[in-house]
């Protein structure tokens, strides 16, 4: 079985310098489809998407972007696939691999994007587990450089539930060469062993107003992500402090940005005003997943190769 194909499942898989020129590209090819040049490197490649959780964003800008680029995608679900039926996942990797160019999953264990990737013969993309979204990082480190330059020695601060958003940036803070400060309520911590081999780049806090003091960008995300609607009430109560709103980011740096994945939950973890702040980036950032991820599958289909 061929096991040469590149995968990216976390930040880790690539190298500071390689994810630097991602962005780069992605920025790159912005630009190119802002002034309406044509470009159709993924002509006659196809895009497997397998989603068990639902999407807005992850959907929409992974087929833009193989369909502005000339290729095609294909939507795949628990419903219409042998997925939900019991196949086992080493058995639909091999299958699928051998009809499409490369594989993006959304799902809920992030084992089943490793398991996935072992038994592939094409790129997989993870396009969001419960324990990583790597995606969304490039979109939004993307979006920094956009707006303030290299993120390289600035502060960042996470504010809210120590999620896959926030294991994501802690591998980014060592990728990118930021410092991070997580704020969150006691016993909403980030994952262990994620916080252990990332923790010369990171502070662990409970609050948010000395996290974000001087911070050049804050990010938060929903209280309750997939799968916890149940502990709704329970987290809005312990998260009642942890709101980012346009008085909290005055204690941030003058400069600094705001983000949010999206969608979010107004009047919860960002209050109603925040996110028509003149700081928030957040529709930007959600646009530069089109650009990021067209970068992404440029260098994994080696249709683009990094300086």
């Amino acid at each position: 079985m061929p096991m040469s194909a590149r995968h990216f499942l976390t930040l880790n898989d690539f190298s500071p310098e390689e994810l630097r020129g991602i962005l780069a590209r992605a920025i790159e090819l912005k630009k190119m489809l802002r002034e309406g040049t044509p470009y159709e490197p993924f002509k006659n490649k196809v895009l497997g998407m397998i989603f068990e959780k639902s999407s807005t964003r992850t959907r929409v800008s992974f087929e833009s972007a193989m369909i502005q680029c000339g290729g095609g995608a294909l939507f795949l679900s628990p419903r219409d696939t042998q997925l939900g039926r019991g196949e086992p996942l080493s058995d639909t990797a091999r299958v699928l691999s051998r009809m499409v160019d490369i594989i993006m999953i959304r799902t809920f264990e992030h084992e089943k994007v490793e398991t996935f990737a072992q038994y592939s013969q094409v790129p997989v993309i993870n396009a969001l587990t419960d324990s990583f979204h790597p995606c969304q990082l490039l979109a939004d480190m993307q979006t920094f450089v956009e707006h303030r330059g290299d993120i390289r020695g600035k502060t960042v601060t996470w504010v809210g539930d120590g999620n896959n958003m926030c294991n994501s940036y802690m591998n980014a803070a060592r990728q990118f060469g930021f410092h991070l400060n997580i704020a969150c309520p006691p016993g909403f911590e980030p994952d262990a062993a994620v916080l252990a081999n990332n923790q010369a780049h990171v502070t662990l806090m409970h609050d948010p107003k000395a996290a974000v003091r001087a911070s050049h960008l804050v990010v938060t995300d929903v209280w309750a992500s997939m799968g916890q609607e149940q502990e709704q009430q329970a987290r809005i109560a312990a998260f009642a402090n942890y709101q980012v709103s346009p008085a909290l980011m005055d204690l941030a740096a003058d400069d600094a940005l705001f983000m949010h994945c999206l969608p979010a939950h107004r009047g919860e973890e960002v209050s109603a005003e925040m996110l028509d702040d003149p700081r928030a980036v957040v529709w930007d950032e959600a646009e530069n997943r089109l650009h990021a991820q067209k970068a992404l599958m440029e260098v994994l289909l080696g249709t683009y190769r990094l300086p």
